[in-house]
């Protein structure tokens, strides 16, 4: 009896990998314009039949949950440069940065922080968690920021106050810069910072239309001015 040929992989035909990427192109683009759209709106945004779609997401909710997953792993690798030696400015730049990703797919990124597709972006977002607890633990211990509550409780508490001011930018049609020093002030303002020490810090800061990502500065927004 002859033996069997070992089975190979076979990679993926090439025009299946474009149709892919095509479909993904095309669902953020349709996803932004109506996030309630149907399948058929997105084959017909890819130039694609809707076979050729069902090919590759067998639903609505597979592609959205793929959709938000390359969305979280892309604010990662935005934020994954964002640093400061003043915590205070750090974590105004991680919500700045954050921002800069999220505002044009507001209603999209409602979908990744609230309901079922939570979890499915959950590992992909842990690097903005973990430099968010870094920001607070450094402020903390510089004396920057609030000692009364643990670490840990402020963290999730930041991250609450920016899915807030996302449903807000949704709800009010905040524009760009509005909703990106409401993000940074609220941040601010969880962690211990009063009203008008947010607002000097943040005028201190003369951010470009798109988020600062390295720096190395003194810890007083004075220094900033120059």
């Amino acid at each position: 009896m002859p033996t069997p040929l070992p089975k190979t992989t076979r990679a993926p035909r090439r025009d299946a990998a474009e149709n892919r990427e095509a479909i993904i192109t095309a669902a953020a683009t349709v996803f932004r314009r109506d996030p309630e759209s149907s399948l058929d709106a997105v084959a017909a945004e890819a130039g694609l039949s809707r076979r050729a779609l069902y090919g590759h997401f067998a639903s609505r909710d597979q592609l959205l949950a793929e959709l938000l997953t390359r969305g979280a792993a892309r604010i990662s690798a935005a934020l994954a440069g964002v640093h400061d030696d003043d915590p205070r400015i750090h974590l105004a730049l991680v919500g700045a940065a954050l921002w800069q990703e999220v505002q044009q797919m507001r209603v999209l990124a409602q979908l990744a922080v609230h309901g079922p597709l939570e979890r499915t972006v959950a590992e992909a977002l842990l690097p903005v968690r973990s430099s968010v607890r870094d920001a607070v633990r450094r402020g903390v211990d510089d004396g920057c920021f609030r000692p009364d509550i643990p670490v840990e409780s402020i963290a999730r508490l930041v991250e609450e106050a920016a899915i807030a001011v996302l449903d807000e930018a949704v709800r009010s049609d905040l524009d760009e810069e509005s909703g990106r020093r409401l993000v940074m002030s609220v941040g601010l303002s969880v962690a211990g910072l009063s009203w008008r020490e947010t607002d000097a810090l943040l005028d201190s800061l003369d951010l470009p239309a798109a988020s600062r990502t390295t720096t190395s500065t003194p810890t007083t927004p004075e220094a900033h001015t120059a």
